[in-house]
């Protein structure tokens, strides 16, 4: 369950389709971080009985209009989510990606909103997931599973340059063998701590050597402030 924002089309409104070499008008950025994020917190607890309803009958789809003016109100670069909680029912997630010019507006969003409770969490950044290995991946007609992923990472003063094989990439088209090389990076760490620590990501399309696996990849990654010299195979 993921919704990602996207722009809003000429079907979400009465107007007629623009010309399509017209190109898509700026959309305002709130000078007051803090004053955007208070806006959005009211109109979320506004949409929130439709949100809970839609989810819980399985229709996310019905509040992602409402949903995508929300993020936009707050700033019209940050993307958003619907997940599935690690602790609670439900997350929401409101995400920069890491660019540093949107981090005041999703730190205000943070420090503005709610606790978490037994329904909602929410995060400032794409977490990572429990246990990547019991991730499987739908890409087109090819069913892949994380716990075939194997990575090879070279720690080079606190940053890791990473290579990222699966035994599915051969059957992949490079935009998949793209998309497959990175996802499990980020489901593994997080979205944050991907930003902060992975430096060279390449695509290992022959199984190299010296390989881990995603949570031993995670194990050292995390453990780059007490070892920050350790290295695990190479980038090649």
């Amino acid at each position: 369950m993921r919704l990602f924002r996207r722009r809003r089309s000429e079907a979400d409104t009465e107007a007629a389709p623009p010309d399509p070499r017209t190109p898509w008008p700026e959309q305002q950025v709130p000078s007051d971080a803090v004053a955007a994020a208070a806006a959005f917190w009211e109109g979320w607890y506004d949409l929130l009985p439709e949100v809970s309803a839609a989810l819980g009958e399985g229709e996310p789809h019905r509040v992602e209009h409402d949903l995508c003016v929300l993020v936009e109100t707050l700033h019209p670069r940050l993307h958003f989510s619907l997940e599935r909680g690690r602790m609670a029912i439900y997350a929401l997630v409101v995400s920069g990606q890491e660019d540093p010019e949107l981090r005041p507006y999703t730190d205000a969003w943070k420090a503005a909103g709610p606790p978490d409770d037994a329904i909602w969490e929410y995060h400032d950044s794409v977490p990572p997931v429990p246990d990547p290995t019991e991730v499987t991946v739908n890409l087109g007609e090819h069913r892949i599973s994380l716990a075939d992923v194997r990575v090879v990472a070279q720690v080079d003063d606190g940053v890791v340059d990473v290579a990222v094989h699966h035994p599915a990439f051969a059957d992949l088209d490079e935009a998949s063998r793209t998309t497959m090389t990175f996802l499990p990076l980020d489901a593994t760490l997080g979205e944050r701590l991907a930003a902060e620590r992975l430096r060279r990501v390449e695509t290992a399309e022959a199984a190299p050597e010296g390989t881990i696996d995603l949570l031993e990849f995670r194990e050292l990654v995390r453990g780059l402030t007490e070892q920050p010299d350790e290295s695990v195979g190479a980038s090649g």
